[in-house]
């Protein structure tokens, strides 16, 4: 392992190295940005995923829409479509991707929910036509081609940014010096009780103002079944993941269950092959009060892929989440406060 980061050593320098001047173009001036005349509102990180950050737009998101007209705008990544599009009733994850799809299903009509690969385009279009207080860009950090009014980084707390390195050795899409463009910084996916002396840790290695920085922590919901029938009891779990990192996951399930994971990439497109693998997998247990587990997100692909026979043989079910932050008050009063603002 160590031979091989040597080896990917220049790459990450080249490729560090480029997204480095690629963003001083940006702060220069050479390179033109939109800066979005409406409230406007990113959620990003610095790293390839895995920093929890649906659930972090979908708790702002909810915050905001009891009192604004809101809009979220992602890129839609894993779609096999094209342009502008905004998600309705008739949508699929194929159409607009499991991210846009999961913020459609859990907020209704309340938000409206758009797909654009140019996020200059779609805060234009959103501008033109939905005309809202609040445009929310999931995923749009290190998308400079645009500015909004508020950017907020995202770090995983036993991955953060500090002690990661560019890729292909890790996984930052750029250096970590990309901080300073964050008004504030989650520290996500803390473990329970993280004492005051361990964030005081974290900040101090970030090298920032102690005000900018939050931490959270996910919350899981009960386990829901995919045809809506009752769970029942269970105590062993085949967990089918296509995230960035299922671990927390697994290790939260792995508290008073028995848990077999079978993860793929993130995004991932789960084939009828796969699928009839996985059930292959289920009926090999010899546990007979087991469950097939995955994440809310991956329901939003997977449903469309299962059949009423296939939920109707297997107990399909997934777990939504959500996520509490400390200084809950205070990291929701500096929205409102740049919100309200003239």
């Amino acid at each position: 392992m160590h031979r091989l980061r040597f080896l990917l050593f220049p790459f990450s320098l080249i490729y560090g190295g480029i997204t480095f001047l690629r963003n001083k173009f940006f702060d220069w001036g050479i390179f033109e940005v939109y800066k979005i005349p409406l409230k406007s509102i990113t959620i990003g990180n610095l790293s390839i995923g895995g920093t929890g950050k649906t659930p972090h737009v979908a708790f702002i998101v909810d915050f905001l829409k009891n009192n604004y007209k809101v809009a979220i705008l992602s890129r839609g990544y894993g779609r096999k479509t094209k342009g502008y599009f905004q998600v309705n009733t008739t949508s699929t994850s194929e159409m607009v991707g499991d991210e846009p799809l999961f913020y459609f299903n859990n907020f209704n009509k309340d938000v409206s929910v758009v797909v654009c690969e140019s996020r200059r385009q779609g805060v234009v279009e959103i501008e033109n036509t939905l005309h809202p207080k609040v445009i929310v860009l999931d995923d749009a950090f290190q998308h400079r081609k645009v500015k909004a009014g508020m950017s907020i980084l995202l770090t995983e707390f036993s991955k953060p940014f500090y002690s990661d390195w560019m890729l292909p050795i890790g996984n930052l899409r750029e250096f970590s010096s990309g901080k300073k463009r964050a008004d504030f910084i989650v520290v996500t996916k803390c473990p329970e009780n993280l004492s005051e002396k361990d964030k005081n840790n974290c900040i101090k290695k970030m090298n920032v103002s102690s005000s900018q920085v939050y931490f959270s922590k996910i919350l899981y919901g009960d386990v829901v079944r995919f045809d809506s029938q009752d769970v029942g009891l269970f105590n062993q779990v085949l967990l089918v993941t296509g995230i960035a990192n299922p671990f927390p996951f697994k290790e939260y399930l792995e508290i008073d269950k028995k848990v077999e994971l079978v993860a793929f990439p993130d995004h991932h497109d789960f084939s009828l092959s796969e699928i009839q693998k996985i059930h292959t997998k289920f009926d090999a247990l010899e546990n007979k009060n087991a469950l097939i587990l995955t994440t809310e997100k991956d329901y939003m692909r997977l449903k469309s892929q299962l059949s009423i026979e296939d939920l109707e043989k297997y107990p399909w079910c997934y777990v939504p989440i959500t996520i509490d932050i400390d200084r809950k008050k205070e990291f929701l009063d500096e929205i409102i406060n740049y919100v309200d603002t003239i």
